[in-house]
């Protein structure tokens, strides 16, 4: 696919707009259906399809697995740290009222945390499993890991593919008399 220039150019028009309606679908949960979860995994959808398309090093380069771990867990605390922070103000965790002057208010702006951290923790989260299979193979050989396979043995225990078997070279001597002449002939097998 990271040939084809269809395929090239209709990512890179389409990955924005994945992006936009990932942001309603978060900003639209507190009025309607979506939020955070729904969110996070249509917002990684776009970094995804950017992966499969360009390739496994570019999208590694768009989403750093360092920025992917700061996410998932700004996300938790954000998450966290919003119900501490009612708790502080004299209300119940995660009891949004006491966030703002007006109840009304604090409930939106509550929402408004709530659904981000989650969003940005689910959207991390799918990022780092994709990442997780798609390199699988590649990340076991760069750790020199064998990887198991369904008979319950390592890679190192079998042999490789395009490895040749060692055989046995026995030679065997075959006497062929030509007139006088006795020729020895020595054969591997």
């Amino acid at each position: 696919m990271q040939d084809d220039p269809v395929i090239r150019v209709v990512t890179k028009v389409l990955t924005p707009a994945i992006m936009l309606f990932a942001l309603y679908v978060q900003f639209h949960g507190d009025y309607g259906p979506g939020g955070g979860f729904q969110a996070g995994v249509i917002f990684a959808s776009a970094f995804i399809l950017n992966a499969i398309v360009f390739g496994m090093n570019r999208g590694r380069h768009v989403w750093p697995a360092k920025f992917n771990l700061q996410c998932i867990a700004l996300g938790v605390i954000l998450y966290g740290g919003t119900g501490i922070a009612s708790l502080f103000m004299g209300g119940n965790f995660l009891d949004y009222n006491v966030l703002s002057n007006d109840p009304i208010a604090g409930q939106h702006l509550g929402i408004l945390l709530i659904e981000f951290g989650v969003g940005l923790t689910v959207a991390s989260v799918m990022v780092g499993l994709f990442f997780a299979f798609a390199n699988r193979t590649q990340h076991l050989r760069l750790l020199d890991l064998p990887s198991s396979s369904d008979d319950g043995t390592s890679s190192k225990d079998k042999p490789k593919a395009n490895a040749k078997p060692k055989a046995k070279a026995k030679a065997k001597t075959n006497t062929k008399t030509n007139g006088a002449k006795a020729k020895q002939v020595s054969t591997a097998k």
